[in-house]
């Protein structure tokens, strides 16, 4: 028997609650006899893994026919019966578990990740040079709907203690931050650098005078004018910039713009209810049934120009930095806590550690009465098949399918595929196809009801699990989820993503050990323990404490380094005119 390492049941794709077999082509080599017919799977395993990396390999699920290396396999080197052969095969990689011929299916999470592009030989390295992407939406997806529920098996609510609670900032409509930042907002680029020399003029000296504040956060960006006015691409900016400027964790907003753009403080307020104050002592109080949002505006043209405009803004900030030092923490239950389930750099440990420990703390989060939000649309095609079969109704599940059509047009348009999604940084790390990346992107959502799609930026209800529509691109898919109301992002990575966020702390979750303890001051957690012998309820209790801590206050390493003032990257769909 292949010394094949057991791994916890939460991390499994078929967790989802659709059966592989059923939802895609059936692996035709499951029952065959061989190496990769023998061994303990995910699902007699009854808690995490052995402790070590001795056994070298991991297999997902029982009808896989790739195993995982758990550690650099040497080409040569025996495993059980298993010879790895040819070459050798990098830590998070795939090897073939028994022969694949060429055109069969490679079955990863129990689910087809694409085809042999040659025949592949039992221990070979399975990868770009042999395997190709082969995503085919099921036609008939409408019957899957629901289908991951029955009423003999609901939707899983962990068990957890009645109270769970943090310490957060209420806001006089009801939100309640994790951060109070005054935030700076450009209206259109050509206001960028004065917003950046309005944050100048106070360097930490300065805003040590504000112990309750957290800081200033930037936000511009590259648009607001040579756009449609009011066209997709406007409202989307529209969106954002209301979304970041009524967000819990701000506790006072100026915006600046240059005087001639088409994103003008009239526009703002007439199709986003950004309504425009000439002095932030008049800020009124927003009833939590109230749609508006207050912001001091300041216009360069108006004022005079650019030393003018950063004079002014200085003086409001500073009136602003006063106002929102007055906010101070209370303790507050945990559903007020609304998750951006992220992940960026990931590699070949991402789908089976990193991001179902990020599902497990979603699931636990609804079950609380939160809400947690998984998006980059373009890294679900492929798995779609799995939240169409959790979506709460066909309506939720037709509203997923017109996202995933309108980018396969949308990516065609410009001659790409979406198979062009996994980065050199993924291919390097063992992901080969955008079905076998979705597959692991699509376990951040945990085991629960999908109960909405939501649009680029739109506001996010306060319990629930959300889809919301974005590209794949880390900095514009965390711009939208923050625009509509996450106050803490969960951010997986396996090859060592950097990011850092404002005004929303980021908890970066490392796939696995070698990653955590070489890239240490940028992350906050090691999701490699889960290859070493902890369970995965274990590490998600865990993580879930960790995270209240940090919605307490205490900064995350990205807060420490101070990152953050670059990462406003709004996602926007329309021509520069």
């Amino acid at each position: 028997m292949v010394a094949a390492r057991k791994i916890p049941t939460t991390t499994a794709l078929l967790m989802t609650g659709t059966d592989p077999q059923s939802a895609s082509s059936p692996n035709p080599n499951a029952n065959a006899e061989g190496p990769g017919a023998a061994g303990p799977t995910m699902n007699d395993s009854a808690g995490g893994i052995p402790n070590g990396t001795d056994h070298g390999v991991v297999r997902l699920h029982d009808g896989d026919n790739v195993w995982m290396a758990a550690r650099a396999l040497v080409a040569g080197e025996t495993i059980g019966n298993l010879r790895i052969a040819g070459s050798a095969v990098p830590a998070g990689h795939k090897v073939a578990a028994q022969a694949i011929p060429a055109g069969e299916l490679v079955i990863k999470f129990g689910q087809p990740i694409g085809k042999a592009s040659c025949d592949i030989g039992v221990g070979e390295h399975v990868h770009s040079h042999n395997l190709v992407d082969a995503h085919q939406v099921d036609s008939d997806w409408r019957s899957l709907v629901g289908t991951a529920f029955s009423k003999s098996a609901p939707a899983k609510k962990p068990a957890i203690p009645a109270e769970k609670t943090f310490e957060g900032f209420v806001r006089p409509d009801g939100q309640v931050g994790t951060r109070n930042y005054v935030q700076i907002l450009a209206r259109v680029n050509c206001s960028a650098t004065v917003c950046h020399h309005v944050a100048a003029r106070f360097p930490p000296e300065r805003l040590a005078e504000f112990p309750n504040v957290d800081g200033i956060a930037i936000g511009t960006h590259t648009t607001g004018c040579a756009l449609r006015y009011a066209g997709q691409k406007q409202q989307m900016l529209g969106r954002v910039l209301k979304g970041y400027a009524g967000h819990a964790n701000v506790g006072s907003c100026l915006t600046i713009g240059l005087g001639c753009e088409q994103t003008t403080p009239e526009y703002l307020s007439e199709h986003h209810q950004l309504v425009a104050i000439s002095d932030p002592r008049s800020l009124p109080v927003t009833s939590p049934e109230s749609e508006s949002v207050s912001t001091t505006m300041l216009t360069m043209q108006a004022e005079g120009g650019t030393r003018a405009t950063i004079d002014r803004a200085e003086k409001h900030l500073e009136t602003m930095l006063e106002i929102a030092n007055q906010n101070s923490r209370t303790t507050v239950p945990a559903h007020h806590l609304r998750l951006a389930l992220e992940c960026g750099g990931s590699d070949g440990h991402s789908g089976w550690t990193a991001n179902p420990l990020v599902g497990a703390i979603a699931d636990r989060m609804v079950a609380f009465g939160g809400a947690a939000v998984l998006s980059e649309t373009t890294e679900l095609i492929g798995a779609e098949h799995l939240l169409v079969a959790r979506s709460r109704d066909e309506s939720v599940a037709q509203r997923l399918m017109d996202k995933v059509d309108w980018w396969k047009k949308h990516v065609a348009m410009y001659g790409g595929e979406i198979d062009n999604n996994p980065s050199i940084g993924n291919k390097a790390g063992g992901l080969t196809t955008i079905t076998e990346k979705s597959l692991g992107a699509v376990s951040k959502s945990g085991t629960g009801i999908l109960d909405g799609v939501l649009d680029y930026a739109d506001t996010v209800p306060q319990q629930g699990l959300y889809v919301m529509d974005s590209p794949g691109f880390d900095p514009s898919s965390v711009t939208g989820k923050v625009a509509g109301g996450c106050n803490l992002v969960l951010f997986t990575t396996g090859r060592g993503s950097c990011f850092g966020g404002k005004p929303v702390p980021v908890i970066k979750i490392a796939s696995h050990s070698t990653l955590f303890h070489a890239m240490r001051d940028d992350m906050d957690w090691n999701a490699g323990k889960l290859l070493e012998g902890v369970a995965m309820d274990e590490l998600a209790d865990q993580l879930f404490e960790e995270l209240l801590r940090f919605a307490s206050g205490t900064q995350t390493a990205s807060e420490r380094l101070g990152l953050g003032d670059h990462e406003f990257v709004p996602w926007t769909v329309g021509p520069v005119l």
